[in-house]
């Protein structure tokens, strides 16, 4: 497994590029500030699929690229927040939703709400509290795209879609996979 992994990373490789988070990545996901802040690393696995855009306040924009059942029961929705405005974005706060600081800055607040089966889902915990979601969002600067992720309990599998709300944007109807 470890050299499919290795010949599969050998043949992506290029452009000089020697950042290698490849194995901090395999189990989830996390976005921290010291991920890329000026979004240079957004070219290294450019999405193709685009299942929602929202836009959010100050140019922000919201763009989901997969929302998929993972083993486990679990839900991942991944994608990019892009600053389109001309200053730099620093109201990440309302994003976090009542959040008590175990994950700092975060996208804790965003939700799914599930309107066939009458059911909102939050944002699953790790052991001390901290979300399963992008964190370290301080600031974002103008034209900046940061990864976005989270991670919930999967609605059942005759739930084709979801609505996800992230505070201070436009609500999205995702539809999922897997």
């Amino acid at each position: 497994m470890m050299a499919i992994l290795t010949l599969a990373l050998t043949g992506c490789g290029g452009e000089g590029k020697s950042d290698k988070p490849a194995a901090s990545n395999s189990a989830k996901p996390q976005v921290g500030s010291e991920a890329s802040p000026s979004g240079a690393g957004k070219s290294e696995t450019a999405p193709t699929q685009v299942l929602a855009t929202v836009n959010g306040e100050s140019g922000m924009v919201l763009t989901i690229n997969k929302a998929a059942r993972d083993a486990g029961g679990f839900l991942t929705i991944e994608g990019q927040l892009k600053n389109n405005g001309t200053a730099p974005y620093v109201n990440t706060a309302p994003w976090r939703g009542n959040e008590l600081n175990a994950s700092g800055v975060s996208v804790a607040g965003v939700t799914l709400v599930d309107k066939a089966g009458k059911k909102r889902y939050y944002v699953l915990r790790d052991t001390d509290g901290r979300c399963l979601c992008t964190t370290g969002l301080n600031i974002i600067e103008a034209n900046q795209t940061m990864p976005f992720f989270a991670q919930f309990p999967a609605p059942p599998s005759s739930t084709a879609e979801v609505d996800l709300s992230l505070p201070t944007f436009a609500t999205a109807t995702v539809k999922l996979s897997g």
